[in-house]
């Protein structure tokens, strides 16, 4: 099968929290996105790798994804090596994906900037046709995506391009809200985290609603990018 949008994640609901409105908006068009997550976020100090699991299924289904793969790296302990870039490789000339949405580039969690790095360098790596890589027994041909995009995650970085998710918020929302052991419920005796509080929730939205109105929009969601962003037209800005 092949993606037009690849999103990965260091931990399942990077992805969601960052750039779910894009896929859920690109998907209503006819796209096929799918998801890869390095990790089962088996560090995190609430659920487990097995509920995890569970909850990415579950905001997969909610999402409409064409696919999701966990790769099993290990939460807060990966690097960005050759046998971690290969893995990712594989994954890219699987799908060959058109565009790959990535982790933020500068974050809280050192997981995300090790995330963002060792995804574009495999990114870059997937085009280089000696270096072979197979499934299912058969040598996959290379492949490089057009664009990487990195979402904006814990931080607020100033984001290079700006995509109108208006309209998409409540799914977004939705997909997030499958991570149940994640965040905020106010009948939950578990540990907070930085993540599990009413005002984190409710950050989601108002980040994204304050970003749609910076560009005229109801909502948005912001990406940097690892080289000049082009339209063929003036007048495609909106």
């Amino acid at each position: 099968m092949k993606l037009d949008i690849l999103a990965i994640g260091a931990h399942p609901d990077d992805v969601e929290l960052s750039c779910a409105g894009v896929l859920a908006k690109e998907i209503s068009r006819g796209k096929k996105c799918g998801v890869l997550d390095l990790t089962r976020g088996e560090l995190g100090t609430r659920g487990s790798a097995e509920i995890r699991d569970q909850e990415a299924a579950a905001a997969a289904a909610i999402l409409g994804l064409s696919v999701r793969e966990n790769i099993g790296l290990a939460d807060g302990f990966f690097v960005n090596d050759k046998e971690s870039q290969l893995r990712i490789i594989e994954i890219i000339r699987k799908y060959k994906p058109e565009i790959v949405l990535c982790n933020a580039i500068d974050d809280r969690h050192i997981d995300h900037g090790k995330g963002s790095k060792l995804t574009s360098d495999a990114c870059f790596l997937s085009g280089l046709k000696k270096i072979e890589t197979h499934i299912d027994g058969q040598l996959q041909e290379a492949w490089r995506p057009k664009h990487v995009y990195h979402y904006i995650q814990w931080k607020n970085l100033k984001p290079d391009i700006v995509v109108d998710i208006t309209g998409f918020i409540d799914i977004k929302m939705q997909s997030v809200m499958a991570y149940g052991s994640q965040f905020y419920d106010p009948k939950a005796g578990e540990d907070n985290t930085p993540i599990s509080s009413k005002n984190f929730q409710e950050s989601i939205r108002y980040r994204a609603q304050d970003l749609g109105r910076l560009i005229g929009t109801e909502y948005a969601e912001g990406f940097t990018v690892e080289r000049y962003a082009a339209v063929d037209s003036i007048f495609d800005l909106i």
